[in-house]
């Protein structure tokens, strides 16, 4: 916006986030990658209004992502529901294996989702740290992002935004079909088409 010779405060920055940072996220499914059977789910936390809250994310075996979910709450439920939520995906398929850390609400998870046949009873669990070093390492990107913010008031503004920086790591991880990773100009013009604006 400088560069045009724009003026704009942050605060209209931030509007602009909020209320356009959903979309993306609404509008880019119908044309992203499938991913892969092979989940791989952690949590990490963010910081909101001075308390930490719950992120539950999950990418495949080659790192694509495959949903995230902000919770107050780290229980059996919240990992069902986030689960659930992974599945409903329209680039997701039913897992063949996730592999969790030593949170102890994911085994619990399972057997509910099981027990209400959500995902097939033969699906493996498996607890491991080292294997589970992608979603962590996938983590410290969204942290990146997240950390020079001026801070997250409230947990409605913070789940429209991470909907915003979600979409846009999986747009710069070339999960969008005929966009190759790095394509920052392929990427820019995809984001223009979607809203049906000239880039």
């Amino acid at each position: 916006m400088a560069e045009q010779g724009v003026e704009v405060d942050h605060s209209t920055i931030n509007r602009w986030v909020l209320k356009y940072a959903p979309e993306v996220d609404n509008r880019i499914p119908p044309h992203l990658h499938p991913t892969n059977d092979s989940w791989r789910v952690d949590e990490t936390y963010i910081q909101i209004k001075g308390e930490w809250q719950d992120l539950d994310r999950a990418v495949d075996s080659k790192g694509n992502t495959l949903d995230f979910m902000l919770s107050a709450k780290r229980d059996r439920q919240a990992a069902a529901r986030f689960c659930r939520k992974v599945l409903k995906a329209q680039h997701t398929q039913a897992p063949r294996v996730i592999t969790v850390a030593k949170n102890p609400a994911y085994p619990a998870a399972m057997e509910t989702l099981k027990a209400e046949e959500t995902i097939a009873g033969e699906t493996a669990l498996s607890q491991s740290k080292y294997f589970n070093h992608l979603v962590e390492h996938d983590h410290r990107n969204i942290k990146r992002i997240v950390k020079p913010m001026m801070g997250l008031k409230s947990f409605n503004s913070a789940s429209r935004t991470l909907r915003g920086i979600e979409a846009m790591q999986m747009i710069r991880k070339g999960q969008v079909k005929g966009i190759s990773q790095g394509d920052s100009v392929s990427q820019a013009k995809f984001i223009s088409e979607i809203f049906g604006v000239s880039a």
